[in-house]
């Protein structure tokens, strides 16, 4: 199907999230323009583009829209407007928040506490607070995705600076404990950073926290803005140099325009929010029970019950990620993958490691706002056939083709992503049972995949052992 001819029946001058003939499922990545925030948009172009901190009617014109919208995106956050600080990105929201409040409560310490599935950007942030002689905690999570809050208290020190927990998981949809984990650290004294990036278009963060990070492009605004919230009370020093604008935590000429729209918008998917969580939940539910039965060894990951609304994700053995997701492409779904079988990265997604989760053929379906239940459907008749093509293409194994001697080597040095996991599976019926599988491989991929691979075949992963080249993966068949 081309993607710009339009399906029948569907006019495409009327729909907001889909290329004709294409249905956009990546909305955790970037949700489509809301119509709100175009609206906004246009007409802040014209009342909006005088500078803000100027006396002139031009320039009060301009502070009187940058005021409401503070307003706005406070009253939608749960703060003060004086706490709301509008940021260049997400990305940058994170960074200054943390920058800052390390530096505000550098008489405490500079230890540092963070989950080890938050997204790149606060991981990013902590690896340069360790380069700079800082000391960072790092919280695991279980094979949902799902921190401990007890993990967390247990993580406090006299010497932490600050905590930071993510509100819901931008891969899988796990929504985390926030509101325990903000009540033991306001119990110790420490503030805790929320990056509510994936949440915050569905609802106000829950709990005690302190500061809170976000970005526009998630619920339906313009892409370069962000949001950070520090709330009084909080000790924060701006890093690098500062101006006037943004109480000094943001130094530049504010983007009038976008904030408008982007605070427009999120005001506009709150009314709907309520009302739409219920369809995406029925509609990921149907996928999470679907996909296992329509194909084979899939692993569906993430709490199947405390998630976002429209976020599902799963693992399919014996395919390369980035195969899968140009077949579905062609077959007109844009959806996302934390799989290491990408061309820009050899190693796995931290997330679905950290997880310790099947990496290979991840498939992230987020659904928009106002998707289509027929495309979910035809989504979910496409998939065993593209699957199961990408399989055929990699020589993966067959019921027809494994074979029912006490130990075997699989040598796949070399190979990349899914190729070990498929020689692993010609070959374990070949062993009798007790007997032993050892694959060299020197792809990083496969100590998270073949462990994984073991649990859902049913068979004993005995660990890993050096080897001249690579690592032996040693492998007991069960059954």
């Amino acid at each position: 199907m081309s993607d710009t001819a339009p399906r029948p029946g569907r006019d495409c001058s009327v729909r907001r999230f889909y290329r004709c003939g294409v249905a956009y499922f990546d909305a955790a990545s970037a949700a489509p323009l809301h119509p709100v925030a175009r609206q906004a948009l246009l007409a802040s172009l014209d009342e909006g583009w005088a500078d803000p901190a100027r006396l002139y009617r031009e320039g009060r014109k301009a502070r009187m829209l940058l005021d409401a919208a503070r307003e706005a995106a406070a009253e939608a956050v749960g703060c003060r407007a004086d706490e709301v600080v509008f940021t260049s990105s997400g990305t940058r929201a994170v960074h200054t928040g943390i920058a800052g409040a390390l530096a505000g409560r550098r008489r405490v310490g500079r230890h540092l506490i963070v989950s080890s599935v938050e997204h790149s950007s606060v991981l990013h942030s902590a690896e340069a607070h360790e380069a700079a002689g800082g000391t960072v905690t790092r919280v695991g999570v279980d094979r949902t995705g799902t921190v401990d809050p007890s993990a967390y208290a247990a993580a406090l020190r006299p010497d932490t600076a600050l905590a930071c927990l993510q509100s819901a998981n931008h891969e899988v949809g796990t929504v985390q404990p926030v509101a325990e984990v903000a009540g033991a650290c306001r119990a110790a004294g420490v503030p805790l950073l929320v990056d509510a990036a994936q949440s915050l278009g569905w609802g106000p963060v829950e709990g005690d926290w302190s500061l809170l990070a976000a970005s526009a492009h998630k619920w339906g605004g313009p892409s370069g803005v962000g949001l950070l919230v520090v709330r009084k009370g909080v000790r924060f020093a701006a890093q690098g140099p500062v101006d006037e604008r943004e109480s000094g935590r943001a130094p530049g000429f504010e983007n009038l325009p976008a904030i408008v729209a982007a605070v427009a918008s999120l005001r506009a998917v709150r009314a709907e929010a309520a009302q739409e969580a219920l369809r995406l939940r029925e509609l990921t539910a149907r996928i999470r029970a679907r996909v296992p039965e329509l194909v084979p060894d899939v692993e569906v990951v993430g709490a199947p019950g405390h998630r976002l609304p429209g976020i599902v994700t799963f693992s399919c053995l014996y395919v390369d990620g980035e195969a899968l997701l140009h077949e579905l492409d062609r077959e007109g779904f844009s959806v996302s993958s934390g799989s290491s079988c990408t061309s820009s990265t050899l190693t796995p997604s931290h997330v679905l490691k950290a997880m310790g989760v099947l990496s290979e053929g991840n498939v992230r379906v987020s659904l928009p706002a106002g998707v289509d239940e027929e495309d979910v459907e035809r989504f979910l008749d496409v998939l065993p056939g593209t699957v199961a093509g990408v399989r055929e293409k990699l020589g993966a194994p067959t019921p027809a083709t494994v074979v029912r001697s006490r130990e075997l080597v699989v040598d796949s040095l070399g190979k990349r992503c899914p190729i070990p996991v498929i020689e692993l599976a010609k070959v374990i019926g070949d062993v009798p049972v007790g007997g032993t599988v050892r694959v060299l491989s020197d792809d990083e991929a496969a100590r998270l995949d073949i462990p994984a691979w073991c649990e859902m075949r049913g068979q004993e992963y005995v660990g890993e052992e050096p080897a001249p080249r690579g690592t032996a993966y040693v492998v007991r068949r069960v059954s």
